[in-house]
């Protein structure tokens, strides 16, 4: 998850002099023109997305997951015209919200991240800061040219109506608690916490009662999604293995940080055993999402320019095999989620920003 500082980042990095290799991709001049001469939303070579329709428009906007009737979005935005200063958790129908601003579900205090659907589609998952302060926590920048996470300690897991109002604390513990999702049946939450003393993932039930680790490796696991069938994981994971990565690792985690740059997607069961590293690609490797038919993932990755400048969407199959990259934004692409019919794909992008850092929640007809 962790939008706000992967954005962060690719705002830094897409401002400077050197432009981004784009070898692999489409140019803007490669999109679609319908026949008003309007840009079509949807590049020529994004041959899995019909009929894209962008639903934000302005800010940070991302992270958007299907409610279990698909009929609704709940996304987490960064934006001040709202009086969103940094990520809150907000709603809004697939077709997009009316009026300036949509529901706001989260407190509006501290920071939010990884909203969920809860089962019956009345109340949500989120993670927030808000009890260590109502101010957004500040960013530790770093002094050693490392572009690095903030692993805030105050993070914890609620639940929360569609009127915003908390109904429940599912954790409690000292330490990050974050990046939660649920088991396509309701039944379970994975979630990635520092309570062991590294950043691994723990499932629980949805009363935050029999919590259990799933991960063990050194490095950070997080960002896990279930499948289809609700019996593996998929999840991003670094796994620093020199000596002196390792230090580096656990030296940035003692003061609550992460280097995200270098990452691979990973599969297990859900109980940990069977683990996969499913991509070697180099680079980051994150945002990771089964296909529908649980035998193959989207991703997002920089794997594909040298520069690392740009994120696109990738498919592979969970042999590691048939990678197919899925969308051609010059900039930056992340976040896919099916909805649980199958039948569309919602993904975050820069696309028709008119050259500004806004990042929006886009909405496709998904295509095999």
């Amino acid at each position: 998850m962790r939008i706000f500082f992967f954005l962060s980042f690719l705002a830094c990095i897409i401002s400077c002099n050197n432009p981004a290799d784009t070898t692999a991709t489409d140019t803007a001049e490669d999109a679609v023109e319908e026949t008003n001469e309007t840009p079509s939303l949807a590049f020529e070579k994004e041959v899995h997305l019909n009929n894209v329709q962008q639903l934000t428009f302005g800010g940070n906007n991302a992270e958007a997951y299907f409610s279990f009737d698909n009929t609704h979005l709940v996304f987490q935005a960064e934006n001040p015209a709202w009086g969103a200063e940094c990520d809150q958790i907000y709603y809004m129908p697939i077709g997009g919200f009316e009026g300036d601003t949509p529901p706001l579900l989260s407190t509006g205090k501290g920071r939010t991240t990884c909203a969920y659907f809860m089962p019956g589609d009345k109340s949500i998952l989120y993670a927030s800061t808000h009890l260590g302060g109502e101010e957004c926590p500040q960013m530790e920048r770093p002094t050693n040219g490392l572009y690095t996470w903030p692993i805030f300690e105050d993070f914890d897991i609620f639940v929360a109506d569609l009127e915003g109002n908390i109904t429940k604390q599912l954790t409690t513990n000292e330490g990050y608690d974050a990046e939660a999702t649920l088991s396509p049946d309701g039944s379970m939450i994975v979630f990635t916490s520092t309570r062991s003393g590294d950043l691994e993932l723990w499932t629980m039930n949805t009363d935050g009662t029999n919590m259990n680790q799933v991960t063990s490796g050194l490095g950070y696991d997080g960002g896990a999604f279930f499948s289809p069938d609700g019996t593996k994981l998929v999840f991003r994971a670094s796994r620093p293995q020199t000596p002196e990565a390792q230090k580096t690792y656990k030296d940035l985690l003692a003061k609550g940080l992460v280097q995200p740059t270098n990452m691979e997607i990973y599969v297990c069961n859900v109980d940990g055993t069977d683990l996969q590293q499913i991509t070697k690609l180099g680079k980051a490797n994150w945002a990771p999402y089964f296909h529908p038919s649980g035998e193959k993932i989207l991703f997002s990755s920089n794997h594909h320019v040298e520069s690392g400048r740009q994120f696109n969407i990738f498919s592979i199959d969970l042999n590691g095999e048939n990678l197919q990259q899925i969308t051609f934004d010059e900039t930056f692409d992340a976040f896919p989620m099916f909805s649980y019919d199958g039948k569309k794909l919602v993904f975050s992008s820069n696309r028709n920003n008119g050259g500004g850092r806004d990042t929006n929640v886009f909405i496709a007809d998904w295509v095999d």
